[in-house]
C-alpha cells in the first residue's frame, strides 16, 4: 500500500462518506442490506454526522475509511472491506482517543469483525439489547472506553 493521508473531512466528501458507509455495512452485514437508500444515506450524514461529530477518513488516492465521533461517542467507523486489516481503522480509532478521554458506541451483536476489533482496541461490553430500541430491530451491544 502506498502513503496514505489522513484528515478531517469537508462537508463536500459526505457523499463519498456515505458511500463507503453502505458499502462496507451491506457487505459486511447483508441481513440488513437494504434498510436505506442511497439518498436517506446522504441525508444522515447531512444531517446528523457531519453536523454533530468530527469526520476524518483515511485516503489513498479514494476516500478508503472514515471515522466520526462526538465528546464521549464513536458513531461511526466504517472501512472498505477490502482494506480491512491493513491499520486504517486502527489509525482512525487513534484520532479519537487522542482527543477523548472515554468513550462509546454501539454494534451489532453478529458483527463478530467489528467487536474484536474493538475489543483489541480496549472496549468493554457494558450492556446487551434485545434490538427493539434500533432502526434495524437487531440486538446490539454498547462497549465503553476509558483512557
Amino acid at each position: 500500500m502506498g502513503s496514505m493521508e489522513v484528515r478531517r473531512l469537508l462537508l463536500d466528501e459526505m457523499d463519498a462518506a456515505a458511500r463507503v458507509h453502505r458499502m462496507t455495512f451491506d457487505q459486511r452485514l447483508p441481513w440488513l442490506s437494504g434498510l436505506h437508500t442511497p439518498a436517506e444515506d446522504r441525508a444522515f450524514f447531512r444531517e446528523h454526522v457531519f453536523s454533530h461529530c468530527e469526520v476524518w477518513g483515511a485516503f489513498q488516492g479514494e476516500l478508503l475509511g472514515f471515522i466520526a465521533f462526538r465528546s464521549g461517542w464513536l458513531d461511526q467507523l466504517y472501512v472498505l472491506p477490502a482494506h480491512q486489516g491493513s491499520g486504517i481503522g486502527s489509525t482512525l480509532l487513534g484520532i479519537a482517543t487522542q482527543r477523548h478521554p472515554r468513550l462509546q458506541l454501539w454494534t451489532f451483536q453478529r458483527n463478530e469483525g467489528a467487536r474484536a476489533f474493538y475489543e483489541r482496541h480496549g472496549f468493554v461490553a457494558v450492556r446487551f439489547t434485545d434490538g427493539s430500541e434500533n432502526d434495524e430491530k437487531e440486538p446490539d451491544v454498547l462497549y465503553a472506553w476509558r483512557r
